[in-house]
């Protein structure tokens, strides 16, 4: 469990927040109390996809990641503009450690913006920082 020190920082930062074990936890929890945790698990998954260096490798998450999250009707699908989903589809034609970064910064933003003020009100992120 963090300091009450260490989860005021997350007001601030969402991306210490996603880089606490225990914040992404709170904040997937939260996330998914409002239906909307599929950001924070493409966000997840994005990161777990540019560690991977096999190409092969690769190929096979870059695939699973767009059915998951990005093409339409998908069971996850996040909330991206079609430009931004359009460039992602290109850059899946030969995957690469970047060729979801444009769609992941459109969700980091997302949730920074939405959904970060909301979890910092709730009683959730309350109780963590008495």
């Amino acid at each position: 469990r963090p300091s009450p020190e260490e989860a005021l920082q997350w007001r601030d930062s969402l991306e210490k927040l996603l880089q606490n074990p225990y914040g992404l936890a709170s904040f997937h929890s939260f996330l998914r109390s409002e239906f909307s945790e599929e950001n924070a698990e493409f966000w997840v998954a994005c990161e777990d996809y540019k560690k991977t260096k096999s190409p092969v490798k690769m190929a096979e998450k870059a695939k699973k990641i767009y059915e998951e999250f990005i093409q339409t009707e998908a069971p996850k699908e996040v909330n991206i503009d079609h430009f931004t989903k359009a460039v992602t589809m290109k850059n899946l034609v030969e995957p690469s450690p970047s060729s979801f970064d444009m769609a992941q910064k459109r969700i980091f933003a997302l949730m920074e913006k939405d959904s970060l003020p909301r979890f910092v009100r709730s009683e959730f992120y309350q109780e963590l920082i008495k």
